[in-house]
């Protein structure tokens, strides 16, 4: 993506002759809405990552915890082993042959016989459950070690992807795209509040209701409101509203109910759009949803004409 903005803005004439021809204002407002798509591609991989690494802390945590549960087992099971071990010491050591012959009490000698028998026999269980803790202990040490790893790895690529759409940002952002897109005239119609009404009673169309009280509220990629959304943000705070708990990812939400026809789209269904469903809104009735669309625009009605439509699931009735 970096090698075609460059390119492109090589393209620009500086003065020289020779140079290319300069685009026209429709190629450059066809290439800041190409750059818009890959800005939301990329915040819902985002999204992805962040889901992954929140699962990914949870891991973590929970593999500390069982760390510190088999090291503690372990201490406990190795100081009753050597506490035993210290005693078999003092008392001459379960090794010591007591010969019956020199025995006064031959009673005495079997009681005494029995009882070194049974702790033998209860100091080789006890060394056994010691390696066995200690065993259980490096297991769980492994494992920590492993999710603390997965974690790092999910915070780096997070780091690098959040630069790469800051850089697509500023890029569509700039001087040179906004004056494009102002002389050639963006697509859609500049964002009005709408009240639309919605139809049924149930969580579903509850919150597509919620959702139209958000619009005018900006675009930011990756945020979950209360102040600015992206699409999947705006779908997982508008179900939360009603108490049911969706993932901030359009490949999870996709995931989250039951797919339905498109004949059969009704008031809070969630619609998808692009073969890599990258984009989502909530279906309001009448070929009409709500959503927050992209870079540099609001929280606002479209219609799901204007979009390649991938699919729609239904959350809730």
């Amino acid at each position: 993506m970096s090698i075609t903005v460059a390119a492109f803005l090589i393209a620009i004439p500086v003065g020289s002759a020779s140079a290319d021809p300069k685009p026209s204002l429709q190629d450059m407002a066809k290439q800041v809405e190409k750059l818009h798509v890959d800005i939301e591609t990329l915040a819902e991989q985002y999204n992805d990552q962040r889901e992954k690494l929140k699962n990914a802390k949870k891991a973590a945590d929970a593999a500390e915890k069982t760390l510190s549960m088999s090291e503690a087992d372990f201490e406990a099971k190795r100081a009753k082993a050597v506490a035993l071990a210290q005693n078999a010491y003092m008392t001459g050591g379960f090794g010591r042959m007591l010969t019956f012959a020199s025995s006064e009490d031959p009673g005495a000698y079997l009681n005494r016989a029995a009882t070194t028998a049974a702790l033998e026999q209860q100091q080789g269980e006890e060394v056994a459950q010691v390696t066995k803790a200690r065993e259980t202990a490096e297991q769980a040490r492994a494992g920590a070690k492993t999710r603390i790893a997965e974690v790092q790895k999910l915070v780096n690529e997070l780091g690098a992807k959040r630069d790469k759409i800051t850089k697509l940002v500023t890029t569509v952002e700039s001087n040179l795209y906004r004056r494009a897109l102002g002389e050639a005239g963006r697509p859609g119609t500049r964002a009005v509040r709408v009240n639309l009404p919605v139809v049924g009673s149930g969580k579903a169309a509850q919150a597509a209701r919620w959702a139209l009280t958000q619009q005018l509220k900006p675009y930011v990629w990756g945020a979950e409101g209360p102040g600015s959304y992206d699409c999947s943000g705006l779908v997982m705070a508008a179900y939360q509203k009603v108490g049911i708990s969706l993932p901030h990812y359009t490949g999870s939400q996709w995931t989250a109910g039951r797919h339905i026809d498109r004949s059969e789209l009704r008031a809070g269904d969630l619609v998808f759009f692009y073969n890599d469903l990258h984009h989502v809104g909530i279906y309001l009735g009448g070929g009409m949803m709500v959503h927050a669309p992209q870079t540099g625009d609001v929280v606002r009605i479209a219609s799901i004409e204007r979009r390649p439509f991938a699919g729609a699931v239904r959350i809730a009735d």
